[in-house]
């Protein structure tokens, strides 16, 4: 059936450069309004290979997050971000420098992770890193606010 303007599938959702965590437990930051099931919740952490981070805290799912979520890594803050994402049933996601602030296996493992746990959905990045835009159907770069580019990867030099 045709889904209509305005419905939950065409919000998109963003993963941000900077990541927003909330004070509050691990679960509340993946599932703030507690529409999924705890083992939702583990299946998406396990995608983004943080359950043992979870598994090895005294109170799982329902550990404390620091405001601003100061008590994880860079790296497990975006990660998080993305079991978030996963979580949800959005058709579109836009990933805004998500990986800018990570570490190269971070890095690697987010782009990972949205091959393939986002294959079916749009996928709308900003990227300086031209890397994490190479497996792109489709790349639009901009210069100085002008459109300079509009094509598939293998027609435009990313060099």
């Amino acid at each position: 059936s045709p889904l209509e303007y305005g419905s939950r599938a065409f919000s998109p959702l963003v993963i941000p450069q900077v990541p927003i965590l909330f004070c509050g437990t691990l679960r509340y930051n993946l599932d703030p309004f507690a529409q999924y099931t705890d083992e939702d919740c583990l299946r998406a952490l396990e995608a983004v290979q943080l359950k043992q981070l979870m598994c090895n805290h005294p109170d799982g799912l329902h550990q404390l997050v620091a405001e601003l979520g100061t008590n994880f890594s860079a790296g497990e803050r975006q990660l998080i971000c993305v079991a978030r994402a996963i979580l949800k049933k959005s058709r579109i996601l836009l990933i805004d420098e998500a990986t800018a602030n990570v570490d190269n296996v971070t890095d690697n493992m987010i782009q990972s992770v949205i091959a393939d746990k986002f294959r079916d959905r749009t996928i709308l990045t900003i990227a300086h890193r031209l890397h994490t835009i190479a497996n792109c159907d489709r790349i639009l770069m901009l210069q100085q606010g002008e459109v300079a580019y509009f094509d598939v990867p293998s027609n435009i030099d990313l060099s």
